[in-house]
């Protein structure tokens, strides 16, 4: 998995950077479960290579790099997503926000709205993650700068990899996973303090117990990376 060595300050430099030169930026924002499924997912892994912007969301990912001799910083999506949008409403730049349960987006959409001053929304969906047709129509009649897509890992990076090119006024596209749940009130954010000692997962774990299927590849990913410090590599 490529990441880049970017703080949270420097991934919003680099996104707005690109934005103005008029790039086209897709990021993601992995955790511990994305790398696992690209050790054996060549479409995962092949999207992953092909992203502007690679940047560890779970704490695992961080505490790794460490353990293997090259920190990365944890740059959130939540947090992403708070520190971008105020600089994209001063630059009068639409967001579409994409995915999550029905009527999510929209009261996800209002709190933006609430909190910056400005933010512009172009327009929301929940839709589906295999509904290109109807997902990519309803994006292309909004024509918004920027799209934030929670369909979940990994169909919402599948999703941006498939249709990003068919989007021309989309100039920045980000896997926001359970964000747009988050700001909707629909999930509760952490408290700051496992926020601060990266045990977020955790908390949401506790709040939804089916995930515990998803994090069952969270011991191997932890074997895996004890095994390469231990040898090395």
């Amino acid at each position: 998995m490529p990441f880049d060595r970017v703080d949270l300050a420097s991934a919003v430099a680099r996104i707005l950077e690109r934005f103005d030169r008029g790039e086209r930026t897709f990021v993601i924002t992995a955790n511990p479960e994305f790398v696992m499924l690209a050790r054996h997912d060549r479409e995962a892994a092949s999207i992953a290579r092909g992203a502007d912007l690679v940047v560890p969301d779970g704490t695992g990912v961080a505490l790794a790099a460490t353990l293997l001799g090259s920190p990365l910083p944890r740059v959130p999506g939540r947090l992403l997503v708070d520190a971008l949008a105020p600089w994209l409403a001063q630059r009068e730049a639409s967001l579409f926000l994409l995915g999550a349960a029905p009527g999510v987006a929209e009261r996800a959409a209002e709190t933006l709205r609430r909190r910056i001053p400005g933010v512009r929304i172009a327009g929301c969906h929940a839709g589906s993650a295999e509904d290109d047709a109807e997902t990519t129509a309803r994006v292309r009649a909004a024509a918004p700068a920027v799209v934030l897509v929670a369909y979940g890992m990994p169909k919402q990076e599948q999703w941006i990899a498939r249709n990003l090119a068919t989007l021309p006024t989309v100039k920045v596209a980000i896997g926001v996973g359970g964000v747009l749940d988050q700001l909707a009130g629909v999930q509760k954010v952490p408290p700051a303090i496992l926020h601060r000692v990266g045990l977020e997962w955790l908390w949401r774990l506790f709040r939804e117990p089916w995930r515990w299927r998803r994090q069952r590849v969270l011991p191997l990913f932890a074997l895996l990376v004890l095994r390469r410090r231990i040898l090395g590599r």
